[in-house]
């Protein structure tokens, strides 16, 4: 899905992503960003970043059934067990 904002074009995809705390991650990743990445897995696979910036997420935690919505997490590589594309988004 392509998102033009003021001033920056953003090449979005969607995201799920599981923490080591259990927390589990939905949202959306710009992959147009220095340097361009064509596919999720080489942006969330490279070393060049230590995190990824997830927009428009919702956040669930281990054993509970709420959730809490973000415009923006800063998400550190290291704390991620997997990551796969999320083909629909809540």
């Amino acid at each position: 899905m392509d998102i033009n904002v003021p001033y920056k074009n953003v090449d979005s995809r969607a995201i799920k992503i599981k923490l080591i705390d259990g927390t589990q991650l939905n949202g959306q990743i710009n992959l147009n960003r220095a340097p361009r990445y064509s596919r999720l897995s080489d942006l969330v696979a490279s070393d060049k970043e230590p995190f990824l910036v997830v927009f428009a997420a919702t956040s669930y935690q281990v054993d509970s059934d709420t959730s809490t919505k973000h415009e923006t997490l800063f998400v550190n590589k290291d704390h991620i067990i997997w990551a796969e594309p999320d083909e629909i988004q809540d």
